[in-house]
């Protein structure tokens, strides 16, 4: 795929060197992506597991809402 950079205004063909610097950021910005993504679903999973062990301990719901900050 052809990309193009805009410099002061007046549109170009990338370079192969460009299109490869490209290449590598976007690469780069996929794992990136994907090690926030895992590292949200590991907070929501662990969340789940602390409020699921407190209510297997005899806690109310509404007093695990109240201790993990859920109003």
């Amino acid at each position: 795929m052809t990309r193009y950079i805009y410099e002061n205004g007046i549109k170009r063909t990338a370079t192969v060197e460009e299109e490869a610097a490209f290449d590598v950021e976007e690469a780069q910005d996929v794992k990136d992506k994907k090690v926030i993504d895992d590292a949200k679903t590991a907070a929501i999973s662990k969340k789940a597991s602390g409020k699921q062990k407190l209510l297997d301990l005899g806690l109310s719901e509404e007093e695990v809402k109240a201790l993990i900050g859920v109003w």
